[in-house]
């Protein structure tokens, strides 16, 4: 049994969701979302929760798809309604970034600046060394913040690169000198 999966997702108000065979649909103040419902599990919503189950006990793969639909449709109600953010944080000499009206561009010690363009549902925000990342889509927001962080990393020496807001670099030691006679 899947501990995740038996969980029931309440609604809150301003929230609807349409359930039909192959998809669910929430709509909320923050926009709509869609999401394939695999033909091994079955979502059912009664008295203002969702309920994901397998529709057979005996598959296995319905088992191991059940808290992961849960999740997915869990974290669609809460981005309707709430949204999700993540920040991330540029630190060096010069590094910097921008919002363009395609996306973002970033400055971080190259040549050139790297243009990132930014994919529906998702927006942008910099503040000084900020760059905070906004939707209704978990898996969006997340990957458009992989993506940015991937373009440089934060290095263990001395911690320069963009990294997630609250995220520890572990610094390692540099090279010593060793002293003459």
């Amino acid at each position: 049994m899947s501990r995740i999966g038996k969980k029931l997702i309440e609604i809150p108000a301003g929230v609807t969701a349409e359930i039909s065979d192959k998809e669910i649909k929430v709509k909320g103040l923050k926009g709509e979302l869609k999401q394939f419902i695999h033909p091994e599990i079955k979502i059912e919503q009664a008295e203002g929760k969702i309920s994901v189950a397998p529709k057979t006990e005996l598959s296995k793969k319905g088992r191991g798809l059940w808290g992961l639909y849960r999740a997915l449709v869990a974290n669609m109600v809460e981005g309707v309604s709430k949204g999700f953010e993540k920040k991330l944080e540029i630190e060096g000499v010069g590094f910097k970034a921008a919002v363009d009206a395609d996306g973002i561009v970033l400055n971080l010690g190259f040549t050139n600046p790297i243009k990132i363009k930014k994919i529906d549902g998702v927006n942008f925000l910099v503040e000084k060394n900020i760059i905070t990342i906004s939707g209704i889509d978990k898996e969006r927001v997340g990957h458009m913040a992989a993506l940015i962080r991937k373009q440089k990393k934060a290095e263990p020496y001395k911690g320069k690169g963009i990294k997630y807001q609250g995220e520890k670099i572990r610094r390692k030691e540099g090279k010593k000198v060793v002293a003459s006679k």
